[in-house]
């Protein structure tokens, strides 16, 4: 008799009608086997992979994609729910009949000749309650190694699936890489992606965003739990004690840089448990509990050095167990990704990632793609948590919401109340970075940085964050934070990097009532000289203009904000309708 899984296979061979079918099974033997078989395999005359200088970066290999697909297509992903007012203003929507009919179109025979990777996985440990079992299908050799990368993949899935037919399906060819026949379809109801035409890791690595956010947002909503964009780090103090903290910041904007934050200060110790996605739970002693469902780290190269980042290097250069990807860096003589940024020094001798030798004198365009990427496996993290595999999750104490602003926003501002925080995350905005297609530096509204990947209406989204307020024992803290604000000068007042630590250490002293604040317009602030500064050369003229909530500022950010919120119609809870009503008054708008 076949299990729902094989059925589910067996349905797919005949759909895209490959000429063989492997399953995996998430062995070291098996990585080796696939790298050895990516190396060997071309396409358009390249290799899938090419083995990277093995001194410098162990068990390291290259991809470079088609120049066309090296972003999350965002007007091509569509949420396929029963009524359009479901998906909401948010997302696209295609009617579910409809688009399935246009994806069979697509999938019929488009793995002829091809190998068909039946990827099992799990989001989350497999001894966890909050763990969800997955199946991807694929005819990417290079998806199939980041999958196994990215998630948990073997027997044990298919154990725990059974016969049961409560599992995450994603279906997934690249075919042609054709824009005009790209698309990426959610069915939140059926538990189910389809996605053609791309192989970037956003669009391709259905565990990712399609289905640890998208998907899941919408389980959480409908099982009482939520999905969310966030890093996840426990800090520790120099007497031992460890503080949770999620931290929700829109791609290219320094999330990872938070989940592997080296602190300035002494005696305290960032510990990893994730860099991208958080499943939130309510424990049973009514206290907020996260998971990192996933196993690795895709991160933006760009920018990432030992100065800016040295612990995502170190990772970079401790592979021990799975094969690092780079994709679409670019390559030094001495066979190393390089990117803009990685050091001071330029390296000559450059291929750029579209495999052009590189000028930097004549060439106007960066040797690396602005979204080139990693993907690594976390436990090649020096820092990563003992407690990345606790099945229940870890306590969350504080939760930071941030974004990339010039203007407007100071460096962090704490909310009063649970209420309020979820106000403040609902109105973010921030300038728009190269993870994304489209013009960079415009300024659009990404609330808690979940705006791209919620998987149903953003306004029932707020309310069930406020619902799920009202059920904690203890709520955390909010915090809003910016450490993008910039001088009249287009620079950057704050030093970030390292020194974003100073602002978690006043975090945390706001968790533990250690002191006090000043009170605003928009929350709470520190009171002067409360964010240590020993060892930064920073002018308190310069503190000044960090906190400075400018009125004028602010008139124009509240008719952006309302101008956001009639998007959704009368949908927009009560309680966030009269916290804008409560801003405008502080700022004397009738």
């Amino acid at each position: 008799m076949l299990t729902t899984m094989n059925v589910f296979i067996k349905n797919m061979q005949e759909l895209f009608q490959p000429n063989k079918t492997y399953i995996m099974d998430g062995s070291i033997e098996e990585a080796k086997k696939l790298v050895s078989i990516a190396q060997k395999m071309k396409i358009n005359g390249e290799p899938v992979l090419k083995k990277l200088n093995a001194m410098e970066y162990p068990n390291s290999y290259y991809h470079r994609s088609n120049p066309n697909d090296v972003a999350r297509t965002e007007h091509l992903t569509f949420v396929c729910t029963s009524s359009k007012e479901e998906a909401g203003p948010n997302n696209n929507w295609m009617d579910p009949d409809e688009a399935k009919k246009k994806m069979m179109n697509f999938f019929k025979g488009s793995m002829k000749g091809k190998t068909m990777y039946v990827i099992p996985f799990i989001m989350g440990t497999f001894e966890s309650k909050y763990a969800k079992n997955c199946i991807q299908i694929t005819d990417s050799i290079y998806v199939a190694l980041s999958m196994r990368i990215m998630t948990r993949i073997g027997s044990q899935v298919t154990t725990r699936i059974g016969n049961s037919s409560d599992f995450f399906k994603g279906i997934h060819s690249i075919g042609d890489v054709n824009p005009d026949r790209r698309f990426i379809m959610h069915f939140p109801q059926e538990n189910l992606v389809m996605s053609f035409g791309s192989g970037y890791g956003g669009n391709a690595l259905l565990g990712k965003k399609c289905y640890s956010l998208r998907i899941a947002s919408y389980l959480g909503y409908k099982e009482g739990w939520l999905a969310e964009h966030m890093a996840i780090i426990g800090v520790q103090s120099s007497s031992g004690k460890i503080t949770y903290f999620l931290g929700a910041f829109p791609s290219a904007c320094g999330k990872t840089n938070f989940a592997l934050l080296e602190p300035v200060l002494k005696g305290y110790k960032v510990w990893t448990i994730g860099d991208d996605i958080a499943w939130i739970n309510i424990g049973d002693d009514g206290r907020l509990y996260a998971i990192n469902p996933e196993t690795g780290f895709f991160g933006v190269a760009p920018g990432t050095s030992f100065k800016t980042n040295p612990i995502m290097m170190r990772t970079l250069k401790n592979n021990k167990f799975y094969p690092t990807l780079f994709t679409n860096t670019a390559i030094d003589s001495n066979n190393n990704p390089w990117w803009e940024g990685i050091s001071e020094k330029f390296q000559s001798d450059i291929i750029d990632w579209q495999g052009k030798k590189y000028n930097k004198d004549f060439d106007n365009r960066p040797a690396a793609h602005p979204n080139s990427r990693f993907t690594v496996s976390i436990h090649n993290c020096p820092t990563l948590s003992e407690m990345f595999n606790d099945p229940n999750g870890v306590p969350i104490s504080g939760i930071i919401f941030g974004g990339r602003r010039r203007d407007t926003v100071p460096l962090v501002c704490e909310a009063k109340d649970w209420k309020n925080g979820v106000f403040s995350a609902s109105i973010m905005g921030s300038e728009t970075t190269a993870a994304t297609s489209g013009s960079i530096g415009n300024i659009r509204r990404d609330p808690m940085a979940m705006f791209p990947f919620c998987g149903y209406n953003m306004a029932e989204y707020f309310q069930h964050w406020i619902d799920i307020g009202k059920k904690i024992k203890n709520p955390p803290k909010i915090f809003i934070v910016n450490w993008f604000r910039k001088d009249k000068y287009g620079k950057f007042m704050w030093p970030g990097f390292r020194d974003n630590f100073r602002v978690i250490k006043w975090m945390i002293d706001r968790i533990e009532n250690k002191i006090g604040f000043k009170e605003s317009e928009i929350g709470l602030l520190p009171q002067n000289n409360a964010i240590e500064l020993d060892g930064l050369n920073i002018s308190q003229r310069i503190m000044t203009k960090l906190f400075n909530v400018n009125k004028e500022e602010w008139v124009q950010e509240i008719k952006m904000i309302e101008e956001f919120y009639t998007k959704f119609e009368n949908k927009i809870p009560q309680d966030l309708k009269n916290c804008l009503a409560e801003l405008k008054i502080k700022f004397g708008i009738e």
